[in-house]
């Protein structure tokens, strides 16, 4: 008679290589985007020296794509605002690097403090303005890269459509109608 006292693993069981998952070589749930997010937030040497911050129109640059995503770098001089939008069929981490900023969805606002993230499926519409004093800085990641950020009414009806083009080399959010 076996009981459970009894079965033994001969060997090192980490030997065994179907037993094992493969590394994965880019992001692939919601917590490993956001811990892409965190991770290059925390090296400050790879984003700072590019910020800049442009007081006639919200300044973006996007930072880093990968397998199925992008990274954007976003600045907010105060009283900058994305206006009420979605991401299109995007899901999004984004994360506050520098400043705050606050984002209002719904009924609900949230005041967003440097290393605050917040997690968006599809659809999900939301404003983010920069209501204080002082400058800010954001981190954005999206799976699947950007396409367009519809921007609504708010009644949450599409009134303007923006397009994520590639020109040149350098990333262009630009509206269409």
């Amino acid at each position: 008679m076996n009981s459970d006292s009894d079965l033994q693993i001969a060997g090192d069981i980490l030997e065994v290589p179907h037993l094992l998952q493969a590394p994965r070589e880019h992001p692939a749930t919601v917590a490993e985007f956001a811990g892409l997010a965190r991770s290059v937030a925390a090296d400050r040497s790879q984003w700072e020296h590019l910020v800049r911050f442009d007081a006639a129109s919200r300044w973006y640059h996007r930072l880093r794509t990968g397998p199925g995503y992008e990274v954007w770098l976003l600045s907010w001089v105060p009283g900058q605002g994305s206006g009420l939008h979605d991401h299109g069929p995007s899901s999004g981490v984004l994360t506050v690097l520098d400043g705050a900023l606050t984002e209002r969805a719904g009924r609900s606002t949230r005041a967003l403090g440097a290393g605050a993230q917040r997690v968006f499926a599809p659809g999900y519409a939301h404003e983010v303005v920069n209501d204080s004093l002082e400058p800010a800085v954001s981190l954005h990641v999206y799976y699947p890269g950007l396409t367009e950020m519809p921007m609504l009414s708010r009644g949450g009806t599409p009134n303007a459509r923006c397009s994520v083009a590639e020109v040149a080399g350098v990333a262009e959010v630009a509206e269409v109608s």
